[in-house]
């Protein structure tokens, strides 16, 4: 039976679509973005672990990390990356699962006729000249290629849980390190206590699942992104506005020539503002790609420039403060409320090995039958 739809009827289901769009972009904002969000708190310092020599290099390292999140979270993921999914599925198992359905690259035979009448495992056809068509024939030809890339696979899987074990102790750590800015003889002992209690009592909090933990950390979030991008705009302000010319590429090439092996290496403290970009993919197994490129684009891609031009500000004048950069550029009458909230997105992210084990689940139901 043919339905016919009014204008008005049209109208109000793109309205729909829109409130529902902006409500899961919203959600992803507590669930995928708690580890970029949380970097700001010790990129600085683990990229001058010795201090800074000269406010030049401060630029430089600034433009580096300007544009590491612009070309892998932003171009990479957001706008190539994420198309590459499984029927809205991402991940490494993903991935894997949707070669396997394409070539015979698996030990298991996996392509069934009777796969292929559901959706979800539709398969599309290639031309014999093109270049997917080309590469399917390379995988299939040799046993030893196709085992490398289960390896791949495997490896690939194993560092995103080690990511997800590893990375929230220095969140979490950094967040509660806060504490030592106010009150300066406190041991290390104790917030290393501290820290274990936050990750212990949310950690507790996982199995009430995506929505609820979504709705729960949302707002946190949404709050922890404006604050940080405002006290960044505080800060250019307050301090130094030249860093702004950090958006220029000649200042990196002049941070990696001055600074030879020394700036190289840094180069592993100024990553650790992309972390958690993986998330982006791995999580689109609870919300739509559209919705994860309009929290990004929208919200966090801006307020994090902002907060990092902001610490970048603030060290052109405090060199010594590189270590607690961000707690020290914090104007005091915010301090607290921007530390309790730190603690909150510290563990936000923590749904990360959740989705590890959801998409081993999807790797299991889409290449066993």
């Amino acid at each position: 039976m043919l339905i016919r739809l009014t204008g008005k009827a049209i109208g109000i289901l793109q309205k729909f679509s829109a409130i529902l769009l902006l409500r899961l972009a919203f959600q992803s904002l507590g669930v995928v973005y708690g580890d970029l969000g949380t970097s700001p708190l010790y990129v600085f310092y683990n990229t001058f672990p010795h201090g800074i020599d000269d406010p030049e290099d401060v630029i430089g390292a600034l433009s580096l990390i300007i544009y590491s999140l612009t070309l892998i979270p932003l171009l990479k993921y957001v706008f190539i990356v994420c198309r590459a999914n499984d029927n809205g599925q991402g991940g490494t198992f993903a991935l894997y699962s949707l070669l396997c359905r394409h070539a015979k690259v698996k030990t298991i035979p996996n392509q069934h006729r009777t796969d292929e009448e559901p959706t979800t495992y539709s398969r599309t056809t290639f031309h014999e000249h093109s270049f997917a068509a080309k590469t399917k024939k390379w995988l299939e030809a040799d046993a030893f290629r196709r085992n490398s890339l289960l390896m791949l696979v495997l490896i690939g899987t194993c560092m995103v849980i080690g990511d997800g074990i590893l990375t929230p102790a220095i969140s979490v750590l950094s967040a509660s390190g806060g504490i030592k800015v106010d009150h300066p003889k406190m041991r290390n002992d104790v917030v290393v206590l501290m820290a274990v209690f936050i990750l212990v009592g949310l950690f507790s909090m996982q199995h009430y699942g995506t929505d609820k933990v979504g709705w729960l950390f949302a707002p946190i979030v949404l709050i922890w992104f404006i604050m940080i991008g405002c006290i960044g705009i505080f800060n250019i302000y307050k301090y130094d506005s030249s860093v702004l010319k950090a958006f220029s590429l000649l200042y990196i090439y002049r941070y990696l020539k001055t600074g030879k092996k020394k700036g190289w290496t840094s180069i592993g403290g100024i990553m650790l503002s992309i972390t958690g970009t993986e998330a982006l993919f791995a999580d689109l197994a609870h919300f739509p790609v559209s919705a994860i490129q309009l929290a990004f684009t929208v919200v966090v891609f801006p307020c994090l420039l902002l907060a990092y031009s902001g610490q970048a500000a603030y060290l052109m004048e405090n060199r010594d403060h590189v270590q607690d950069a961000f707690y020290r550029s914090i104007p005091d009458k915010v301090y607290w409320p921007v530390f309790i909230i730190a603690l909150w997105i510290a563990e936000a992210w923590h749904r990360r090995p959740e989705c590890v084990i959801y998409c081993t689940t999807c790797f299991h139901n889409n290449t066993m039958h």
